[in-house]
């Protein structure tokens, strides 16, 4: 990592929902141009960490520095300029249903950029190229699979070229075909265009698939951050009972069923 220059850089932060710690401290470091993958058990701070990534959440103490800036310290209009640098795709592709594919994809240009419609719709045409999706910008959501929600969603947020981009759950609800479709345009969006990914998922294949490097979270902490090699060969039997998914180990069912439930609590209070 010494030779790489780091894009984000995570410092000592922390986040309480009420009496409750769901960050405990955490540090961490993203690389320019690698596949970062965080994951994690329900309610182990993942979704928490990655709403702080992105400046949608403060953190109790701690810092998050992006762009040479502490977007934890940032005002909104600085945050508004941050944003355009880093792209994000939802768990559910999150289009607008009144919208067509093109239209959904142009917002942010259109909402940022000051451009005549003639370039909109050039850049509209090679962004659906990319996620292989051409010729679809008039087609309404409603007439797509959930597999090209996701591939619309992450051409809309591929559309400012961004620098990095922060993947919610991108697998979930996909069958096996077009998890692998997915995974495939993570891994070749990353290289070709040399952005910074950072994901979010419990999805053990695409995790293995993807990543550069992967972050282990439980209960708020890092317990390890490694290659795939190192993460699947870890000693910590967490680690090992999480990816291996089985039923007995130091993750208790009941364990698991609590932390979701104060999860889900915290998001309610929140």
């Amino acid at each position: 990592m010494s030779d790489k220059e780091i894009v984000i850089s995570v410092r000592n932060l922390t986040r309480n929902f009420g009496e409750r710690r769901i960050l405990n401290g955490i540090n961490l470091e993203i690389c320019q141009g690698e596949t970062l993958v965080i994951m994690g058990g329900s309610g182990c701070g993942k979704s928490t960490l990655l709403r702080h990534l992105i400046g949608s959440m403060k953190p109790d103490s701690g810092e998050v520095w992006m762009f040479g800036q502490d977007i934890a310290k940032a005002n909104e209009d600085e945050l508004d300029q941050i944003r355009k640098k880093f792209g994000m795709l939802f768990q559910s592709g999150a289009l607008f249903d009144s919208m067509t594919v093109g239209e959904n994809i142009a917002l942010p240009l259109r909402e940022h950029a000051k451009l005549d419609e003639d370039i909109i719709s050039i850049i509209i045409k090679m962004k659906l190229e990319l996620v292989g999706l051409r010729g679809f910008e008039n087609l309404m959501p409603s007439q797509l699979s959930g597999g090209m929600k996701k591939r619309v969603g992450l051409a809309r947020a591929l559309v400012m070229d961004p620098k990095i981009i922060f993947y919610d759950e991108p697998t979930a609800g996909l069958d096996p075909v077009m998890t692998g479709v997915v995974d495939k345009l993570t891994i070749d969006l990353t290289r070709k265009l040399n952005i910074t990914s950072v994901v979010v998922t419990h999805d053990m294949g695409s995790v293995f698939r993807i990543a550069d490097r992967i972050v282990m979270l439980h209960q708020g902490n890092v317990l390890q951050i490694g290659t795939p090699d190192e993460i699947k060969h870890s000693k910590n039997p967490i680690i090992q009972q999480f990816i291996t998914g089985a039923a007995e180990g130091p993750i208790s069912f009941m364990q698991t069923g609590d932390n979701y439930l104060e999860h889900l609590t915290s998001k309610i209070k929140e």
